[in-house]
């Protein structure tokens, strides 16, 4: 019980020049600093994904959904286009549905006005579907290119890292309680 919990935190944006990279890194930085959490900073672009559902096995999605079964917890760090969340982003859910099956969901959400709040409250849609259980406290960045400066760095961290610190202590609690879950009774035997 003891042993560090694997996070996965996966890019939600595959836009070139996207302001992901330094969320995430921000994030990043943070759980490696916490001896509870083995961190996977998972990058869609680093596998070769499908253009379109493919009806056999694809090697690229292969290994992007055992990264995702390998890990107790997923954060996503997701942008908000157009009062939503990426079409990227559905497409990596899609692929790898049964890899969210009874694990806690986390969000990192990023945007104008609304932070990319619009994004996580569809997201939560989704992920119910896909029985995963999705957290209701979410780091939130409001007008996110105002918050970090020309180098990466987030200006002003304290009440970010604050957030980040409380919604990573209730991902723990869900991410030991679900694994339990899981190795007692696999979550597939009960559909």
């Amino acid at each position: 019980m003891n042993a560090p919990l694997r996070v996965a935190l996966l890019y939600g944006s595959t836009r070139e020049g996207r302001t992901g990279d330094q969320v995430v890194a921000w994030a990043a930085e943070q759980i490696r600093r916490d001896d509870r959490f083995e961190l996977d900073v998972i990058d869609p672009l680093d596998h070769d994904l499908p253009a379109h559902f493919p009806a056999g096995e694809h090697e690229g999605m292969a290994q992007l959904t055992e990264r995702l079964q390998q890990a107790d917890a997923i954060l996503i760090a997701t942008p908000e286009y157009n009062h939503s969340f990426p079409a990227p982003l559905k497409q990596v859910i899609d692929l790898t549905g049964e890899a969210w099956q009874a694990r806690p969901v986390a969000f990192i959400s990023y945007g104008g006005v609304s932070g990319g709040l619009r994004a996580v409250e569809q997201l939560r849609q989704v992920f119910a579907e896909l029985h995963a259980v999705t957290l209701r406290q979410v780091v939130s960045f409001m007008n996110v290119w105002q918050s970090f400066d020309k180098t990466g760095t987030l200006q002003n961290p304290a009440r970010a890292n604050q957030r980040l610190a409380t919604l990573l202590t209730q991902l723990q609690w869900w991410a030991r309680t679900l694994r339990q879950g899981r190795e007692q009774q696999p979550y597939g035997a009960i559909l």
